[in-house]
């Protein structure tokens, strides 16, 4: 099996002048995308380099309790960042949101590095670190996609959820169409995606091990442990979300509370 090749900084910036195609693209039919494009790129370039130079000395270090602070900072960014993207207040729905984010990722992360992959050391930033980013990342997605279908679905249709109020229904009661519909949504990507996965797509955690000259079943192993781990991750965390978010935005009376920013 061939070693991992090195990409040196030189062809890796010839490869980005590439962007210049969607850049024409955009120029050509006048999508005024130009601005955005390039500091999307600039953004990622830059972030994804100082990362690689903090997880490389995060790597080397090894702490426990710097591991712990970087975890612990990834949950409140993303917190922070489920809420922006569903336009959503976060002063009332910060701590509900941690809540579930913390439940849902901890108890699984913990089974992956205790009894599962067994590191050493158990906190081995090379394991927590990535594990937790790819389980946090699709999390996120689908919570923003969760809370953006609550919330509209309860402003759009305030005349049925007000009917089932008035017939004598209790606010839980009366928003769990609207909970339910959010709950299908946010699950549609991920159970699409591992209907197809080894069909139609080649998920990028697989296709990087394999690249980096790991074993093609041991890649495939991998692959079906982030999958279902982040099914499960994602499964919990919106269902809790959406919990406690129904609570904090409905009153005792049934009256919304929360509304999107627009």
């Amino acid at each position: 099996m061939q070693a991992t090749i090195d990409i040196s900084w030189i062809d890796l910036s010839l490869f980005m002048l590439l962007t210049l195609i969607p850049l024409t693209i955009g120029r050509h039919f006048q999508l005024a995308i130009t601005k955005e494009v390039v500091i999307a790129v600039v953004r990622m370039t830059l972030q994804l380099l100082l990362v690689g130079l903090y997880l490389q000395f995060l790597f080397n270090l090894n702490n426990s309790w710097l591991n712990l602070i970087w975890l612990s900072a990834m949950i409140m960014i993303g917190a922070s960042a489920v809420l922006s993207g569903a336009k959503l207040p976060p002063k009332t729905l910060f701590a509900p949101m941690m809540v579930s984010l913390c439940v849902a990722l901890l108890p699984i992360l913990a089974i992956l590095l205790l009894w599962l992959l067994k590191p050493t050391p158990l906190y081995s930033a090379q394991y927590l670190i990535p594990l937790a980013g790819m389980l946090l990342g699709n999390s996120l997605n689908g919570n923003i996609v969760a809370l953006q279908r609550l919330f509209t679905s309860l402003e759009d249709n305030r005349s049925e959820y007000e009917a089932a109020l008035a017939l004598g229904a209790r606010p839980k009661q009366a928003s769990q169409p609207f909970v339910q519909s959010a709950m299908k949504q946010s699950f549609a990507p991920i159970l699409a995606s591992m209907t197809t996965t080894g069909l139609v797509t080649l998920p990028g955690m697989m296709t990087g091990q394999i690249l980096g000259g790991s074993d093609p079943m041991v890649a495939i192993k991998y692959q079906l442990i982030i999958l279902l781990a982040i099914f499960v991750v994602l499964s919990v965390c919106v269902t809790i979300t959406l919990q406690l978010s129904v609570r904090t935005a409905l009153n005792p009376s049934g009256k919304l509370l929360i509304h999107r920013n627009n």
